[in-house]
């Protein structure tokens, strides 16, 4: 069991930047106004891991890039300043 307790149910699901879709349990979930509707269909869900997949790639990128950006530039060995 984890040690951290979530606020909603949300909170376990992984939403899909800022749309209506969330994946919870390996399932697709569209969120409307009147709660919650399971998405079925393998090409509607298989383009939503396509682009989930491709919004954690980017994610990634921009941390890498951030990371370089706070590190000490590295000494070039035989230049002098």
């Amino acid at each position: 069991m984890s040690s951290r307790t979530p606020s909603s149910p949300l909170a376990r699901a992984e939403r899909l930047a800022r749309s209506p879709a969330f994946r919870r349990g390996g399932q697709w979930w569209l969120v409307t106004g009147s709660g919650s509707v399971l998405a079925t269909d393998p090409t509607f869900t298989g383009k939503l891991n396509r682009f989930a997949a491709a919004m954690a790639a980017a994610d990634q990128a921009i941390a890498n890039i951030r990371s370089q950006q706070d590190d000490p530039p590295t000494p070039h060995p035989g230049r002098q300043r």
